[in-house]
């Protein structure tokens, strides 16, 4: 059995946004029980020259339903800025989980075989839709999703690898 476009990326995409809701949910509580504001995670970085924790929740988003918009539209880029606080990163974990799960077998699997171009400043990265997602855009999102993960174990919180896992795609 050949995998579709979508079968590559869709459900690998909502398994893991699943998994980020339920550990930045565990986290929450977490920081309420410990009388902590979760909004002090935000900045937080497991080393000084990484990218803070807003903006590994911002680039999980980015790379799961901005990849599925890039390969619609061709063309790809970096984040924009955020400002958001924690319950605002939450949000957007959810918002992108949402969208996600509407689109189709049939909108995403039109764009297989469709440039997608990367660009960051006057660079431009040449990709077809397969390659993007495949050697671009999951790795990305696991790395984000991941070192998102990582912030909070190293904040304290109590979560393993069964919350990053989300809901695994069984047999039934």
């Amino acid at each position: 059995m050949a995998l579709s476009l979508y079968d590559l990326c869709v459900p690998t995409y909502l398994q893991i946004l699943g998994g980020a809701e339920g550990f930045l949910a565990k986290a929450k509580q977490h920081f309420a029980d410990n009388k902590q504001d979760p909004d002090e995670v935000v900045e937080a970085k497991l080393a000084p020259d990484m990218l803070p924790f807003r903006f590994q929740i911002v680039a999980a988003a980015h790379h799961s339903l901005g990849a599925l918009k890039a390969v619609q539209a061709g063309q790809f880029a970096p984040p924009a800025p955020s400002t958001a606080d924690y319950a605002g990163l939450q949000k957007l974990v959810s918002d992108a989980k949402e969208a996600v799960q509407k689109m189709t077998p049939a909108e995403v699997n039109a764009c297989s075989g469709k440039d997608v171009t990367f660009q960051v400043r006057d660079t431009k990265i040449p990709f077809i839709a397969e390659g993007f997602i495949q050697s671009f855009s999951l790795p990305n999102f696991y790395f984000h999703a991941t070192t998102a993960y990582d912030i909070l174990r190293s904040k304290g919180v109590p979560v393993g690898k069964r919350d990053f896992l989300g809901k695994l795609q069984i047999k039934s």
